[in-house]
């Protein structure tokens, strides 16, 4: 709705006065004025006790017409919102999860070759009753190459989840979204599949980033607009790195899909949940309790069928 001038008479008749909504707009368009050379005073109304600015009212039209200019001329863009959040702050925390892949990496080449065996997902494994492959396929990779592009986008996208919803609860919640893409591999691919690789759960971490646009609707904010964007944003950074035929397509999605959903519920959580020290030091825990929990089941399996 357009703003609505009003003129007030003031002590001298030879004045006029503009209303303003607070001291510090009245100071900003009294400094307006004057650098068009218009002479002004800032001044409390006596009807009001508002603020407002008193100039000559011959200068009076001159005045309203730079400040609707001014206006016009900083009006922020439809897109650029307060968030309900925290600015995006990368969490250089995510290093250590990929370190960790390297050291299970390291020790799969050199000590231990049965670990991408024992741990990668099997569809006809796990239907058979191995469910713990969903969650140790995200821990491994196929060779240096694999691991080496996990490692670049894969800190990037994880830290700034981590950062977004709080070191324990973007940690956990992009590991489940990689669980979750193994789970849609495990639907619909038919007959017997295999894999392994973090790529599930670094696209789990896209969309998280991407689930948080739809907690925009609780701070009033154009929800429609932002959340569609923020959404199609996330999609299109999947269709440009994830799509690749050679790649594992259906993890990939599964992975943003189930991030999308994650980053939803978290977003809509009645508090921030990213500076809670317990939420987040308990889904830490938790993350590595079932790391370690599913691979011990993976060894203690694959130890049994050595036998």
């Amino acid at each position: 709705m357009a703003r609505k001038w009003y003129i007030f008479p003031s002590m001298e008749p030879s004045f006029a006065a503009i209303p303003a909504r607070s001291k510090q707009q009245a100071l900003d368009w009294s400094l307006v004025l004057v650098s068009q050379g218009i002479e002004n005073t800032i001044e409390l109304a006596p009807e009001t006790q508002g603020w407002q600015l008193v100039v000559d009212r011959k200068d009076c039209q001159r005045a309203i017409q730079s400040i609707r200019q001014y206006k016009i001329e900083n009006r922020s863009p439809a897109w650029r919102q307060t968030l309900p959040w925290p600015g995006l702050i990368f969490d250089w925390r995510s290093v250590a999860w990929f370190m960790l892949l390297a050291l299970i990496f390291m020790l799969g080449q050199t000590r231990y070759p049965f670990l991408a065996k024992a741990g990668m997902m099997d569809r006809e494994a796990v239907w058979s009753g191995q469910w713990w492959r969903l969650f140790t396929a995200v821990t491994l990779h196929r060779d240096l190459s694999h691991l080496a592009s996990n490692l670049t986008s894969g800190i990037v996208l994880l830290g700034l989840a981590m950062g977004s919803f709080g070191s324990g609860l973007g940690l956990l919640g992009a590991y489940l979204a990689g669980v979750g893409g193994n789970v849609a591999g495990l639907l619909l691919h038919a007959g017997a599949h295999r894999s392994l690789g973090a790529s599930g759960m670094i696209f789990g971490a896209l969309g998280l980033l991407s689930g948080q646009m739809l907690g925009l609707g609780r701070a009033g904010l154009s929800a429609r607009q932002l959340t569609i964007r923020g959404l199609l944003s996330g999609f299109l950074l999947l269709v440009l790195f994830g799509l690749n035929p050679e790649s594992d397509v259906i993890a990939h999605i599964g992975g943003f899909v189930t991030g999308v959903i994650i980053g939803g519920l978290l977003a809509f959580w009645p508090n921030h949940l990213a500076e809670n020290r317990l939420a987040n030091g308990v889904s830490e825990l938790l993350c590595a309790a079932t790391v370690v929990s599913t691979w011990l089941l993976a060894l203690g399996k694959a130890a049994i069928n050595h036998q």
